[in-house]
């Protein structure tokens, strides 16, 4: 039998699969139909070289698994950049209003997406929240007529990185009525034909708002002695706990995984005791997972772990809004908000993310934030490994998808960025200086400095 020639070989420098606790693996990297052949050193894949063979010399430059940024409004990115919600201040405004009002807008802002996100790494991203629930939106950004522009371009072999979506059936950072739920969910059809390109995985449900905005669902009132409320509809707060409690627990029975924005511990709360009932239930792990979660405690911090609770968060608007949330909250309760260190320690599958467009999709800036907020480390470049792995391993295991994507192991898709210099050797705060040199989406190359 001849042997097996590779497509791809990158050699010449340091390749980190993050495939087991040593980050680093050999020097060089072997490609094959789209999966990793081969790592080890320049000797070890010399044999796999053919005529056909696209070799790149790395020159010291490093190789990590492709970025995975598991909460960018991709559409909404495409339609805003390069101005983002929070621009140059230190709290998000108003934004910039430029709606996408047609088919053809549509798929232009995904594709201009695509091309920033493979200038920067990225080789996956999530959509937290496509649907019915927003086809009168303002932005056009989040409504059906999205869906179908992701799944033509899916079909068209056009998409630039690998896309994990969530349904939505309310308002994007707005109320949502248990009908329309219900209806969403019985509506729901048969899969996309490639869940490695385009997958639907589950739901949002935005159950709170934002601590600055003194919308997030606290245990406590707020400085002011004001207090919020659930964004689920009901007539009074029980009702309304009640209707999230529902929600999350029929998407469960539903095998979908559930993405929960809630910020107020109290929110938090709920979402956890829903998933505690729903898995007593019906014992399987669907990866759900709270998105920003400002406000977890110690004790939430906990539960999560054992549950199998994810949580998708965003070190560089707690960075920028740790003034605003500190006036509302008060100081003592504010200090606790984010706790980055804390939710690594108990091994909770942590994402770093970017909001994008409420921040620009830079993941170089928000490991940097990410360093400043948690404080100085032991070991920086443990730290920075670490901060990596958001965004890397840890954001495949949210998509469900860590058989297969999230580190360079053998087998794995050929997902990967080649960086000017390697990450681990510099600090976290120095990481945004890092160019990237090179991005793989499969094999193939989406982009090259």
């Amino acid at each position: 039998m001849p042997k097996p020639v590779a497509d791809l070989v990158l050699r010449g420098g340091p390749v980190h699969t993050f495939a087991g606790p040593e980050a680093q693996s050999g020097t060089a990297l072997a490609v094959r139909s789209g999966r990793v052949l081969r790592v080890g050193a320049d000797a070890d894949v010399r044999d796999l070289i053919g005529p056909g063979t696209e070799v790149v010399d790395l020159a010291g430059r490093a190789v990590i698994p492709g970025i995975n940024d598991a909460h960018l409004h991709a559409t909404w990115l495409g339609a805003l950049w390069p101005d983002t919600l929070f621009g140059d201040h230190a709290a998000p405004g108003p934004g910039p209003d430029r709606p996408l009002c047609t088919p053809e807008e549509r798929r232009s802002a995904i594709l201009k997406a695509g091309d920033l996100l493979a200038r920067l790494g990225i080789t996956s991203y999530t959509e937290p929240g496509l649907g019915p629930g927003e086809d009168a939106g303002s932005a056009g950004a989040f409504g059906m007529s999205v869906v179908e522009q992701y799944r033509s371009l899916a079909a068209e072999g056009l998409l630039r990185a690998r896309v994990t979506a969530l349904w939505l059936y309310g308002e994007l950072d707005g109320p949502s009525t248990l009908d329309d739920y219900r209806a969403g969910l019985a509506a729901l059809g048969g899969g996309d034909s490639d869940p490695a390109t385009l997958n639907f995985a589950g739901v949002k449900i935005f159950a709170d708002g934002i601590p600055p905005m003194q919308s997030a669902y606290t245990h406590h009132c707020y400085a002011d002695g004001s207090h919020a409320e659930l964004l689920v509809a009901g007539e009074d707060d029980a009702e309304r706990e009640q209707n999230l409690t529902t929600m999350i627990i029929e998407a469960h029975h539903a095998g979908l995984q559930v993405g929960v924005h809630a910020t107020g511990d109290r929110a938090i709360e709920l979402m956890l005791d829903a998933v505690e009932r729903a898995r007593a239930e019906r014992d399987v792990d669907l990866r759900h997972y709270v998105i920003h979660g400002d406000m977890v405690n110690p004790a939430q911090l906990k539960r999560m772990a054992r549950l199998g609770v994810g949580l998708s968060t965003q070190a560089g608007i707690a960075v920028r809004t740790a003034g605003a949330v500190g006036a509302v909250l008060g100081a003592d309760r504010a200090r606790n908000t984010w706790p980055l260190r804390e939710t690594l320690d108990v091994g909770i599958p942590l994402c770093l993310t970017s909001d994008a467009p409420v921040l620009p999709p830079d993941w170089r800036r928000e490991i940097a934030a990410a360093d400043e907020w948690m404080g100085p480390a032991d070991d920086p470049r443990d730290r920075v490994e670490t901060l990596l792995r958001c965004y890397t391993v840890n954001p495949a295991r949210q998509d469900g998808a860590e058989t297969w994507k999230g580190t360079l192991a053998e087998g794995m898709v050929a997902d990967l960025c080649v960086l000017a210099a390697d990450p681990l050797t510099v600090t976290a705060a120095e990481l945004p200086d890092v160019d990237v040199d090179m991005t793989v989406l499969g094999g193939r190359v989406v982009h090259q400095r």
